[in-house]
């Protein structure tokens, strides 16, 4: 169990292991645990350096438009939306970080858990038999994204996973471990387990790690 879940044991004092329902059954081993990075969720599930800069670029070219080449006209103009952006900035930042504290991600011998939400937390079961593949994308401050695509008939809502997502599979919604740190390591330890688990070969790559697809 990493040291920043382990700090922070109060937060889930009401599970019988943090990021967990209940403890896991005899021969069940809790192989990694941890949570998305709070500044990597940001910028790439709250696009906060996009925010920032919309409201920079809208205030440069209100400014340029109204006084040219009038430096402090410019600033006069620029600074209210400074402001605004510098609000909506700190927003998302927040939203962010509460999103991140309130998560834990597991792989286990036998699964993925991942205990979401902020206000209304829940927790999703990923046996390994139900992930048909797993695909691995490097973000930003040397994190990762590690997704799933399940199989069988269960759909599971993209809003209601959000931001637990892979970005853009709203067809299909592909629950991931977004912007967890170290992410080729958190791969291989999902790969490997996947593998002894279901006797399959499981290749891990940049890009994309087929997992094992289990007999029915």
């Amino acid at each position: 169990m990493t040291k920043d879940i382990e700090r922070d044991l109060s937060d889930f004092a009401t599970e019988a292991l943090p990021g967990l329902p209940e403890k896991p059954p005899l021969g069940e081993e809790i192989l990694w645990q941890g949570r998305p990075n709070a500044w990597a969720l940001a910028r790439e599930a709250y696009k906060i350096t996009w925010v920032g800069g919309y409201f920079l670029a809208l205030g440069l070219w209100q400014g340029i438009a109204a006084f040219g080449g009038n430096i402090s006209g410019v600033v006069a103009v620029l600074l209210p939306y400074l402001a605004v952006g510098a609000l909506a900035v700190g927003i998302l930042g927040l939203m962010a970080w509460v999103q991140a504290r309130g998560t834990v991600y597991t792989i286990t011998s036998a699964r993925v858990a991942m205990r979401v939400g902020a206000a209304l937390t829940v927790t999703l079961n990923l046996p390994f038999k139900q992930i048909g593949a797993a695909h691995l994308a490097h973000g930003t401050a040397k994190t990762g994204t590690l997704a799933f695509e399940t199989l069988g008939d269960t759909r599971i809502s993209y809003l209601v996973l959000w931001p637990h997502a892979r970005p853009w599979a709203m067809g299909r919604a592909q629950p991931a471990l977004r912007a967890i740190p170290n992410a080729d390591a958190v791969a291989k330890i999902f790969s490997d387990a996947a593998q002894s688990r279901l006797n399959i070969p499981v290749i891990a790559r940049h890009g994309a790690m087929p997992a094992p697809v289990a007999a029915e």
